[in-house]
Formats: structure tokens, C-alpha cells, sequence
């Protein structure tokens, strides 16, 4: 194989590859990434076996076609620390050589035939969305899911398809949010109406689609899920266990307020709030009335803040305690212009918070001592 690169273009493709690989593997080989050029393409490889990537390089010229077994340590180490716009490779059963201009690498040889291959997308049934839209979905639901439960079901992203439209749903237990789109369906039905994808594997969706991606096509199996962007197929195995019945978790209150919130106003304001909570006590009440919102914070070895924020309400007032924490990653993956719904009806019932496209998020509300735990 020989080619020429552009190293910045190379760094950001191989760091969303070498995401996949893992640090430590009985496989020694999965701690690499394999680069396959060819006069058309050129593609890096990575899995470690529950998931796996194939992304295309852009800015490459291949003079001869081949593969190599590139290490993810050192070869992402000479792409970040080099300062050379283009990077020569060159590989062969001796080793691979990179060259910069002023600087020349040369890094063992692995036998490109061993490292393991990743499923090719070439579904006749799937669904299809926009991919700008699909990223939106996975920032919006996969920051509320719980990585450190024993519940195996709340470490994912649950996804549903209807007809014309597809869900994502995170959740922890104690907060719960949701994302709904519209989706095209192609070759007839789902196998499955509902499944959980790992965060892990969604995180590296979010990486590896593009914003000049058009569509991407989403493809499930009984255990496993792929998804096919114009630059890359990814696919991981599915989580097992039973997700919340979620739709439960929303309330039908006609009676609860609807108050329209500016998110960086408010985004500043819960901050400011949360700086007098500690792990003992997390709670920060959220007083609506009078034409303006008061956060109160207090925590006997910290301190106390108050804090205001002028709103559209002036109906009878309505205190609720929530851990701002779940407030602050809600309000980060929304544009800090824009406004949200927020309905609230008392103290004991869950704060929903909404908006015009689809996203909801719910937040279960903190009595005194769990405020205090």
C-alpha cells in the first residue's frame, strides 16, 4: 500500500475509529486499526467484537492499492504530534513507513487477513431519516441513561419505529427523556418494534456522522443494530432486560401550568443556584409566581444563594424542589435562544419539560430528606 494523506483529515477519521478499539484485549490485534486503500476509497476498520466501525477517509490519494494493521497508540500518537499537512505512508510484510517532511516513522507489521471483518450493510429492510436529525436524537436522550445501574436495560437508549416515525427514549430512574422524528420505512417491516442501544455505541454514532450527511439507514436484527451513513457503517450488539414502560412516566395534566422558559437565561440561573449544593444536598427549589422565578439553594456547610429570573407567569404561586444537576444537562442540548415548555403543577408531581420538536423531558420531583441524601 502507498498513499498520501492529509494528516488532520487522517486524525479526526482515526480517532473516531480507534474509539471503537479496546485497551486491553486477549486479542492483541483488536488494539489496532486497519486502513484498506484502494484508487476509489479508503476505509478504516475497528471493532472489539460487541461493536464495530467502518469509516471512510476523505483527502487520500492512493498510488498502490493495499492494507495495513495500524497501532491505535502509536499511530495516533505520530498523527497528533506531527505538524505536517500530508503524510506519506507506506506499508508492506516488513512494517509500515510514515512520512513527513522532516520526520520518517517506521512501525511493525501485522498481517492485515487477521484482523476481524465488520458487517457490511446490505439490508433489504431498514429505516431511513435524516442523519443531522438521528445526531440530535442521540444528544437529546443518551446523556439521561444510567451507566452505573445493575439494571443492564438503563445503560441504552431504548429506539421504537412506527410506520412514518421513530422514538429514542434515556432514562435513570429519576429523569426520563424523549426524542421523536419522522422516519421512512423500506422492504417491509422491522423484525423488532423496540430495542436498546448501548450509550457506549451511540456515542461513537454521534462521532462518526457528519454534518454534511444526508441520511442515514438503520437496519435491526435480533441481536444487533446497523447503521449506514454516506461515510461509515456502524454496528453493536443490542442490550438485553426490560425497558420502563415509559409512556407511563407522562403525565396527562390538563391542569398543570404551562410556563415558556428562555433557555440561557434559565441555563445561567440554575448554575448560579447549584453552586451552594454538595452530594448531602442536591435540591434547589424552583418558586413560580408574581411574574418571576426564585431559585433558592441552601446546604448548612455550604452556604446559600438566591437567584431571580424574570418569566411570563403571574398566577398563584407553585414551589417545586429539583436536583439542578438533571436541569443543567437538559438545558445543554438546547440551543441557548430558544425557549422551552415547562409544566409544572405541584410539589409532589414530576416537572415535564418540552419543546416544538419533539423533544421531552421529564424530571421527578425531590422531597426534603431526598433532597438532603
Amino acid at each position: 500500500m502507498k498513499a498520501t494523506c492529509k494528516r488532520e483529515s487522517l486524525l479526526a477519521s482515526f480517532q473516531t475509529a480507534a474509539s471503537v478499539a479496546p485497551t486491553r484485549s486477549p486479542k492483541p490485534i483488536l488494539q489496532n486499526v486497519k486502513m484498506e486503500a484502494t484508487k476509489e476509497r479508503t476505509l478504516l476498520t475497528a471493532t472489539d467484537l460487541e461493536q464495530g466501525i467502518r469509516l471512510e477517509v476523505a483527502d487520500v490519494e492512493t498510488t498502490t492499492p493495499g492494507a495495513a494493521v495500524l497501532p491505535v497508540q502509536r499511530f495516533g500518537s505520530i498523527l497528533r504530534e506531527s505538524d505536517d499537512t500530508e503524510l506519506h505512508l507506506e506499508s508492506d510484510g516488513q512494517g509500515t513507513l510514515i512520512r513527513g517532511e522532516r520526520s520518517e516513522f517506521r512501525l511493525p507489521a501485522t498481517d492485515p487477513d487477521e484482523f476481524p471483518g465488520n458487517p457490511v450493510f446490505e439490508e433489504e429492510h431498514y429505516y431511513e431519516t435524516s442523519a443531522r436529525l438521528f445526531r440530535e436524537m442521540i444528544r437529546r436522550t443518551v446523556f439521561a441513561v444510567d451507566t452505573d445501574s445493575g439494571r443492564y436495560a438503563l445503560g441504552g437508549v431504548l429506539l421504537e419505529r412506527a410506520e412514518a416515525s421513530m422514538v429514542m427514549v434515556g432514562t435513570d430512574g429519576r429523569r426520563l427523556a424523549k426524542m421523536e422524528g419522522p422516519a421512512s420505512r423500506f422492504g417491509g417491516p422491522a423484525t423488532e418494534d423496540a430495542v436498546i442501544i448501548p450509550a457506549r455505541a451511540l456515542h461513537l454514532l454521534e462521532r462518526a456522522l457528519s454534518d454534511d450527511d444526508a441520511e442515514v439507514q438503520i437496519a435491526v436484527h435480533a441481536n444487533e443494530i446497523l447503521v449506514k451513513s454516506p461515510r461509515a457503517v456502524v454496528h453493536t450488539r443490542l442490550l438485553e432486560g426490560r425497558f420502563p414502560r415509559w409512556r407511563d412516566v407522562f403525565p396527562e395534566r390538563s391542569d398543570a401550568v404551562q410556563i415558556d422558559v428562555p433557555v440561557g437565561p434559565f441555563y445561567s440561573a440554575v448554575r448560579q443556584a447549584a453552586i451552594v449544593t454538595s452530594e448531602d444536598s442536591r435540591g434547589v427549589e424552583f418558586q413560580f409566581g408574581s411574574g418571576k422565578l426564585v431559585l433558592a439553594g441552601r446546604t448548612a456547610e455550604v452556604g446559600q444563594a438566591r437567584v431571580e429570573l424574570p418569566i411570563a407567569y403571574e398566577g398563584q404561586e407553585i414551589s417545586v424542589m429539583l436536583d439542578p444537576r438533571y436541569l443543567v444537562d437538559y438545558l445543554k442540548v438546547l440551543d441557548s435562544d430558544s425557549t422551552f415548555k415547562m409544566a409544572i403543577k405541584d410539589a409532589e408531581s414530576a416537572a415535564v419539560c418540552s419543546t416544538d420538536d419533539g423533544f421531552a423531558y421529564v424530571i421527578m420531583p425531590l422531597s426534603p430528606d431526598r433532597a438532603k441524601a
